[in-house]
């Protein structure tokens, strides 16, 4: 069987195996624009069970494209507190602000539209006009593209542009009158029975009968991927610097890697305790004693930020910082897993 023929009888395999298995998952329960896009964009690098509580507490306190627009940056960031990758959520906010003064709070209804928004790329177009308006537009992710490649037999790279593109193509030319059922269905064939990082489940495979990678006793080695570059490492050491039962925090700058949150106080390397005594003082700040050493790892997509905490108690709240209590911290400021597995450690003593 060639591809075409293989990915034409998907509709009627997946569709009503999916009508019959797919998970019960809040963003499924209606076809509100607004929130298939919010759960694509929360879903990104994060789990299914993960997002449950985020996406309901975020649709609470914003409920309408037009709360989300309106809102302030450190509303948002709360809200996102401990998903990560917060350009998502900064993406957000700009892509609302467009809607409210474009398109009057509504989303348009052509892909290449949808497709311009900040922080919407392919992916994502494709899911909310698909999902929402039943149009003709695949929503190609990973889970997608592995269930093409086991398909078809296809060793190509998944992670090559020229093999997302070719998937999208080819599946376009299958797409049903139920779009959205059958985006879903893919999505969900991927996500469970076809899954990631695990033997794939053909026994209960509803695309069994077609699936190259199956008869041909490859489905487990495909899909392939690149070989994986190095992450670069970056050393640093973080200062939770306490005076008086209040903590000092500072603004990251508006640009770049975790732009715009919450963090301690830090500096590039991982100081000797001497060398930090004067690194803070150099802050503006008298260190009166320290408390203790923790050492901690991030690892961001490409850096990996191996982390030295120095917790001190300081004789006077100065500085360029803001100083918080605790329950002003949890409540109103937005820290990154970074330095928040920090706060966590404070917190637990």
């Amino acid at each position: 069987m060639d591809t075409h023929s293989i990915l034409s009888r998907l509709p009627e395999l997946l569709l009503p195996w999916y009508r019959e298995h797919h998970r019960q998952l809040p963003w499924r329960e209606d076809r509100e624009p607004y929130h298939i896009w919010l759960s694509e964009i929360m879903l990104q690098q994060t789990r299914v069970e993960a997002v449950k509580g985020y996406y309901a507490r975020f649709l609470k306190e914003l409920p309408t494209v037009w709360d989300l627009a309106a809102c302030d940056d450190d509303t948002a960031h709360k809200l996102w507190e401990g998903l990560g990758y917060y350009s998502r959520v900064r993406n957000l906010k700009k892509a609302a602000g467009i809607l409210v003064e474009q398109w009057d709070g509504q989303f348009p209804r052509r892909y290449e539209d949808v497709l311009r928004l900040p922080g919407i790329g392919e992916y994502t177009a494709g899911a909310i006009c698909s999902i929402a308006f039943n149009l003709n537009t695949p929503a190609v992710d990973g889970n997608v593209l592995r269930i093409y490649a086991r398909l078809t037999g296809d060793d190509t790279p998944i992670d090559l542009p020229a093999m997302k593109k070719r998937a999208a193509r080819d599946l376009k030319a299958v797409y049903p009158a139920e779009a959205g059922d059958f985006t879903q269905a893919l999505i969900e064939l991927g996500a469970t029975v076809c899954g990631p990082n695990r033997k794939p489940d053909c026994g209960i495979c509803p695309c069994r009968e077609v699936c190259l990678g199956y008869r041909q006793g490859r489905a487990e080695a495909l899909p392939v991927k690149s070989p994986k570059k190095q992450r670069r490492q970056e050393d640093k050491t973080v200062f939770i610097l306490r005076c008086e039962g209040r903590y000092a925090l500072e603004k990251r700058p508006d640009q770049g890697l975790l732009a715009g949150l919450w963090q301690f106080p830090n500096v590039p390397g991982k100081l000797d305790i001497g060398s930090a005594l004067t690194a803070v003082e150099d802050m503006g700040l008298r260190p009166k004693g320290l408390r203790r050493e923790v050492h901690r790892k991030h690892i961001f997509t490409h850096i990996q930020w191996n982390m030295k905490g120095i917790y001190l108690e300081v004789a006077e709240a100065g500085g360029e910082f803001r100083w918080l209590t605790p329950e002003q911290i949890d409540a109103q400021t937005a820290l990154p897993t970074a330095f928040r597995q920090f706060w966590e450690e404070e917190r637990d003593v």
